[in-house]
């Protein structure tokens, strides 16, 4: 017998994780917008790179702060976190079958990881052989997931939450901790990163290094630019929303952030142009398009480091 949410999709973003959590507010009625969204988990403000650009970067950090901040915006999330290597990897692929079944039964919507490709997808229902799901790539042909086959995989994470509704803080705390997090992330990343990526002004640098030594991977070239400049065009958006909510002395602080996180969005925008996806080669052999790409990233990092100073001020004066 099938299960399911009829309205409850993912919203098609290329941060995934965030448009399976805004899909699932937008079936339980949580009116808030993307920006608002991308900026009070922080994510808006994150930029994790691997030494060889590898296109992991966006997914392969540790992203509980998202679960912690997401309080602060109206939603609550439970679930289950599992690895193949470990004994107990088939208990967690049966908690995580009954934590679906019994959200969905309750009407509270779910999301999971690489049921299909290693992305993540909102899970709308569930019949006798598995789960229902809709995210990149994905058409009602691949449904059933059979729950049995969850983080079976050659990266082998399994990860199954549910979101429910909860009463949002107000402003000045959203905005308060989501740049608390944002400064942390670029100070002290080793808390939230993996072995060879780094993160903030370290990520660029990793990302400038590649590019110019010929190592940088093309299609992570790709799909980092359009996540991370995704993730930018959603700092502006925040920060300009932030500044109407916020009443008070710090206008001209979300001024000056505004002014310098535009031009890092502008900077990976140009570079997502100039390394479409999905990239037509995995090596990048041109001189004059890595020229163009240290160009932007150069110019990217620049304003970023100079919008992270920006940012501390706006906290100093909350």
């Amino acid at each position: 017998m099938k299960k399911e949410l009829k309205t409850l999709r993912w919203r098609p973003r290329w941060v995934t994780h965030l448009g399976c959590i805004k899909g699932c507010l937008e079936y339980l009625g949580v009116d808030v917008s993307d920006a608002w969204v991308f900026g009070a988990t922080g994510h808006a403000f994150v930029l994790n790179i691997h030494d060889v650009v590898c296109p992991s970067g966006p997914t392969a950090w540790r992203t509980e702060m998202l679960f912690k901040l997401g309080r602060n915006i109206g939603y609550t999330t439970d679930g289950v976190l599992g690895f193949k290597s470990e004994s107990d990897f088939a208990e967690k692929q049966e908690q995580a079958w009954q934590h679906a079944r019994s959200s969905i039964d309750a009407g509270i919507p779910c999301y999971g990881w690489e049921l299909d490709v290693p992305e993540y997808y909102v899970v709308y229902g569930y019949d006798d052989e598995g789960y229902y799901f809709s995210g990149p790539l994905c058409d009602e042909s691949k449904n059933p997931k059979p729950w049995k086959e969850l983080g079976d995989t050659e990266i082998g994470v399994l990860e199954m939450y549910s979101i429910k509704k909860t009463e949002p803080t107000d402003d000045i705390t959203v905005v308060k901790q989501a740049l608390e997090f944002a400064l942390e992330l670029a100070d002290s990343p080793s808390k939230w990163i993996l072995p060879k990526y780094r993160a903030g002004l370290g990520g660029f640098d990793n990302w400038m290094h590649a590019v110019q030594g010929g190592t940088a991977h093309g299609f992570g070239m790709a799909y980092n630019a359009a996540v991370w400049g995704e993730c930018r065009e959603f700092a502006v958006d925040f920060l300009r929303e932030a500044k109407e909510r916020i009443d008070g002395t710090v206008g001209s602080a979300f001024d000056e952030a505004l002014g310098h996180y535009e031009v890092v969005a502008k900077n990976l925008h140009a570079l997502a142009e100039a390394f479409p996806f999905p990239p037509k080669g995995e090596e990048i052999e041109d001189e004059d398009r890595r020229a163009h790409a240290l160009k932007h990233l150069k110019d990217a990092r620049q304003a970023e480091e100079s919008g992270l100073r920006a940012l501390r001020k706006i906290i100093e004066q909350l």
